[in-house]
């Protein structure tokens, strides 16, 4: 079955190499030069195999099968939690980014005259749920940022003692900026508030390991750059955490005598899986777990390298071709190297909207997003690619 895909690394993989091996994965391959895993990915082949053999089984075995779909779907729960280090009692799954930034927003004790700080420009799923604790007296703070950088400084003068949690995407969506969440941590930990990244932009192809990197809680969704389908994804919370939070979303399935539905006792799971209270969407959570095992067949820091191999790569091709990158590009002087799978541009004097319709209708796919071109390509991106982009931009 697909979903049982064997998880073995490719130590050290050049890569061309891990592009070539994870492209042979990938269906869309053969027909679109695909450069929009920031909005949505394509579904990985194995991730196809396992939805579709589950489709089969719902319609001719029923729920006769039941316990095979839990067995794939906590194998899901395991690898996502493998993926950046935690534990899978840490674990819930969710459909999407947003539900698990609203279960920190929704779930602090707020006191009137709190406030959480976030940056300038976020994505609106990180904004809305913070902005939404207004009516409970609760200020939002946007720290200015200049082109997705952070000020850092800035960033720590906005936390003070009424500072309840530092929110954060680890990527931003427009420009593909990459912050270090360490430092970001250690900014809203030195203030006594807890930090909350949003890590869907980065997930799947750059490494984080909870247990090295101080994140309190994080939340993405795999539907991007992990290769699953929409309605499928996680939120982190850490153990000593779990009941700082009110839980949301509280149903049949969010106690511990939770089959015994004769016996009605309020104890909630130990665990984040307190959170799923009701149906899951297995079939997304059992495609996305085939995807997250293919990902796990490589390295990390293997996936990272063939990312920013072929990134730049490609804005090597747009300079030539007259295009301006707002994207950062180079490292830093601290050493922090801000680049990610998102390469923004503009060619002067075109309409990027016109740009974008002219490549679909060239088999390429890329997104606009704040008046600039979005091209963000995957490990399997290769040159062939980027030659067909450049072609439907000339």
């Amino acid at each position: 079955m697909a979903c049982e895909t064997q998880e073995t690394n490719a130590a050290d993989a050049p890569p061309a190499m891990t592009a070539e091996r994870m492209r042979e994965q990938m269906p869309i391959a053969d027909r679109v030069a695909y450069f929009d895993h920031a909005a949505v990915g394509p579904l990985s082949g194995p991730a196809a195999e396992a939805m579709g053999h589950w489709l089969s089984q719902a319609a001719l075995a029923g729920d006769t099968v039941w316990l095979d779909w839990h067995k794939q779907v906590t194998a899901c729960r395991e690898r996502a939690a493998k993926l950046i280090g935690a534990h899978p009692d840490e674990i819930a799954l969710v459909p999407n980014t947003t539900t698990g930034i609203n279960f920190i927003a929704e779930g602090i004790d707020w006191r009137a005259g709190d406030n959480a700080v976030i940056l300038a420009g976020e994505y609106p799923s990180n904004v809305y749920p913070w902005l939404h604790q207004q009516d409970r007296g609760v200020e939002t703070r946007a720290v200015t940022c200049v082109d997705g950088r952070p000020d850092y400084a800035k960033l720590r003068e906005a936390c003070d003692s009424r500072t309840r949690v530092v929110a954060v995407s680890w990527v931003g969506y427009a420009t593909g900026y990459r912050l270090d969440p360490v430092r970001v941590a250690e900014i809203a930990h030195a203030a006594g508030a807890l930090f909350m990244l949003d890590a869907i932009q980065g997930l799947g192809v750059f490494p984080i390991d909870v247990s090295d990197t101080p994140v309190d809680f994080l939340a993405a969704d795999g539907h991007k750059w992990m290769l699953g389908p929409e309605g499928a994804g996680l939120a982190y919370i850490r153990r000593e955490h779990l009941d700082r939070l009110r839980a949301l979303g509280v149903g049949a399935t969010s106690v511990v005598n939770a089959f015994d539905y004769g016996a009605i006792e309020y104890r909630l799971l130990p665990t984040a899986a307190r959170y799923e209270g009701g149906s899951i969407n297995s079939a997304g959570m059992i495609g996305w777990g085939a995807s997250l095992g293919l990902l796990a067949q490589w390295r990390p820091e293997d996936l990272e390298s063939a990312v920013l191999s072929i990134t730049d790569r490609l804005c090597e091709r747009l300079l030539t071709a007259g295009a301006q990158i707002a994207s950062p590009r180079a490292v830093e002087d601290d050493g922090h190297d801000p680049r990610s799978g998102i390469v923004a541009f503009t060619l002067p004097g075109r309409d990027p909207v016109k740009l974008r319709e002219r490549c679909l209708a060239a088999g390429v796919a890329l997104s606009c997003r704040g008046g600039r071109l979005r091209a963000a390509p995957h490990a399997y991106t290769n040159s062939g690619d980027i030659d067909r982009l450049i072609d439907a931009l000339a």
